[in-house]
């Protein structure tokens, strides 16, 4: 009987394939790259065309060993690593290591791990792409040499550990950038009117917001301005001027790319982007489904490409049928917004059968399994939906010469609103209602609220917007985002303060070095359209050496005068008052990567370190301590008492010095997408308040 093997990267996915394949086929896993630059060195023949040096990757030498013998025992060798760029070079490497011929490989690839997906893949193996093999190595090749000799100069200059990247470095700098428009942002006051009306026929009320005269809008941008428009408004008739009604529409979202799954997994599931990537990969390579075994759940989790197989086009449409009705069906799939070009390999991210809701298989996953797949799931089935649809209502109401505009909108049809509602960084619209009103009726005037304002700075980067920008300016693929986050705060380059990222000074003196003589590198555009060359490489329309070549260039004589030219930067680390008891020196503050903590300046003599105690002098509710801040392993701030252990009360939520109106319990401020909001703890008494207005 003749066999073939198949090579994988991963053990999830060995047990997964080999539930659908027959006795004849060996599947085995490479475990990721066998083959890579070495760490010691550079690692690239600069002189001879840029040329690579690749050794097998310690600790490989067994899984090599295993592969070779398995190889030689079989008629066929099928290489199966995922079907991207990195996927195609791991393929390459492999058959360089097992003697296979590279021009005869029988490349196979699946863009899901199913029965049918396997299949069809052993029966239309292919070539290695060597444009695909190229655009990697050139990817590779470029970010060795700007990270191997840019850092060394870092080290040498600022402190060792640091690292400079072609992308991490765009990364923090946009982050830095961010914080510099945030310190030099000069607020705007503005005041805003509304006219709380009664309509006299039905007795409901409603607001109407100031807008100006017939003629043009009014920005009220003082007081004085206020006042005046106030004083006009006294004894004022309050008369319907113009009604207009229409209709809304708001289309089904996409499916999920890559980035907009990070993004949305963060603002619905509070997921940072590498715990997203890791869950969706379980997802993809296959969970054990009881009744099933192991399946894989969704489609390949690394894309940019939102299109859709006819097949489960043609799945959605017979669920949607069956599930909601005709009326419902029709999502169409919108091109992504960037102007990067789109890799369009492999399909979006959607669920490998439709059928498989998530209730029928939460007993068998995780929680997070579960949370993430019922995200990528609603979104599908969403986005083969038809659109929502608002009946809209604008009346304009005039009083002395004055335009007031009071609007309403009311869900008329769900449409892709039944499976999926999108969220957002900006605050969600809401269903308001108005009392059926006609043009020339008189209202009444119950009151008018005005209101001082002040425009505010720009919000620092979440996760979420931080990955929006990166792929909006065209920088990096899919598969890096999550590394390049886990590589900015693992430097100190960055910090999560709740849930944005901060730039330490760390991260701002390496910024303002890579600025200053290194500007190419930090520079969105350039970045961007070097990301252009790489996919220019890939559709084989450039050379990779070429591209190389080209950067090397200019990018070598930068170096040479960077390295004449910077001074020693020093970081002063700040003093505190706390002395350390085993060498009574004044300990100072350090940066970690889960924030600030208290060393001593005479490690490594002496290696005293303590964690920050932060004050909030609010007394404990449970007992006569003070609530002091602390944070756990992983970084995260939580609340609670100075007397622990003896007095175990703990909260997440910031405490503040007022006590609940209704029950006198811990008032805290509870953080969300639309702000935050105070809260009492008592869950009985069930008080809340946002915007200094009581609600119940």
């Amino acid at each position: 009987m003749k066999t073939s093997l198949i090579i994988v990267e991963s053990p999830a996915k060995v047990k997964t394939i080999k539930k659908f394949l027959s006795s004849s086929y060996k599947v085995e896993a490479s475990m990721g790259h066998i083959r890579d630059l070495p760490k010691s060195q550079l690692g690239i023949d600069i002189e001879n065309n840029f040329e690579p040096k690749y050794i097998t990757i310690r600790g490989k030498g067994e899984i090599t060993d295993k592969l070779r013998k398995e190889a030689k025992n079989c008629d066929k060798v099928y290489l199966a690593t995922d079907p991207d760029r990195e996927g195609e070079a791991i393929s390459w490497h492999l058959a360089n290591i097992l003697n296979l011929n590279t021009r005869e490989v029988s490349r196979i690839e699946f863009n899901e791990i199913t029965k049918s997906a396997v299949t069809k893949a052993l029966k239309n193996p292919r070539k290695l792409n060597f444009n695909l093999i190229d655009a990697q190595q050139a990817r590779r090749v470029l970010d060795r040499l700007v990270g191997y000799k840019i850092s060394p100069l870092l080290w040498k200059k600022v402190k060792k550990g640091l690292s400079a990247g072609r992308v991490q470095s765009v990364a923090v700098r946009l982050i830095c950038d961010r914080e510099d428009e945030i310190r030099t942002f000069v607020p705007r006051e503005y005041w805003t009117l509304a006219a709380k009306l009664n309509d006299p026929d039905t007795r409901k009320s409603f607001d109407a917001k100031f807008f100006g005269t017939e003629n043009e809008k009014i920005e009220i941008s003082s007081e004085s301005e206020m006042e005046k428009i106030l004083e006009a408004l006294k004894g004022a008739k309050y008369t319907v001027k113009r009604i207009k009604t229409g209709e809304k529409r708001r289309n089904s979202p996409n499916p999920f790319i890559t980035s907009t799954l990070q993004q949305e997994a963060y603002r619905k599931l509070g997921f940072t982007a590498k715990r997203t990537m890791m869950v969706a990969q379980q997802l993809y390579e296959g969970v054990d489904i009881k009744g099933e075994g192991t399946l894989g759940l969704v489609t390949y989790i690394r894309t940019d490409s939102v299109r859709i197989s006819e097949e489960a086009k043609k799945d959605a449409a017979g669920y949607i049928m069956n599930k909601y009705g005709k009326s419902f069906l029709g999502g169409e799939i919108k091109q992504n917004k960037s102007g990067k070009k789109v890799q369009d390999a492999h399909e979006a991210i959607r669920p490998t059968s439709v059928y498989r809701e998530p209730e029928s298989i939460k007993d068998s996953l995780d929680k997070e399994q579960y949370k993430l797949y019922k995200l990528i799931w609603e979104r599908y089935v969403a986005s083969q939906m038809q659109a929502a649809v608002f009946d809209t209502v604008t009346a304009d109401i005039e009083a002395n010469g004055y335009i007031f505009k009071a609007y309403g909108s009311i869900l008329k049809f769900p449409g892709f609103m039944s499976v999926y509602k999108e969220s957002s960084d900006e605050k969600e619209e809401e269903e308001i209602s108005l009392p059926r009103l006609t043009e020339g009726q008189l209202l009444k005037l119950k009151k008018l609220e005005h209101k001082q304002h002040f425009t505010e700075p720009p919000l620092r980067y979440t996760e979420a917007t931080l990955v929006k920008i990166l792929e909006e300016k065209g920088i990096g693929r899919p598969s890096t985002y999550a590394p390049i986050i886990s590589t900015i705060l693992a430097r100190g380059y960055v910090i999560r303060d709740k849930k944005f990222l901060v730039p330490t000074d760390l991260g701002e003196k390496v910024t303002g070095i890579m600025k200053e003589y290194f500007s190419d590198i930090v520079d969105a555009e350039f970045t961007a359209n070097m990301e252009g060359k790489l996919d220019n490489i890939e559709e084989g329309e450039k050379d990779w050496v070429h591209v190389i070549r080209e950067f090397y260039g200019p990018f070598e004589k930068t170096l040479k005068s960077a390295e004449e030219k910077v001074g020693k930067i020093k970081i002063q680390d700040e003093v505190s008052d706390v002395v350390c008891e085993f060498c009574g020196r004044n300990m100072v503050y350090k940066q970690g990567r889960f924030g600030k903590f208290l060393a001593c300046p005479g490690f490594p003599n002496c290696r005293n370190t303590k964690a920050i105690v932060e004050s909030t002098g609010i007394s404990c509710p449970n007992c006569t301590g003070e609530l002091i801040a602390r944070r756990t392993k992983k970084g995260r701030k939580f609340y609670g008492c100075s007397k622990y252990p003896e007095c175990s009360f703990v909260i997440w939520d910031e405490p503040v010095a007022e006590k609940c109106p209704e029950c006198g319990s811990l008032i805290v401020k509870k953080y969300n997408k639309k702000g935050f909001e105070y809260k009492c703890i008592n869950e009985a008494c069930g008080y809340k308040r946002s915007d200094n207005n009581e609600v119940k």
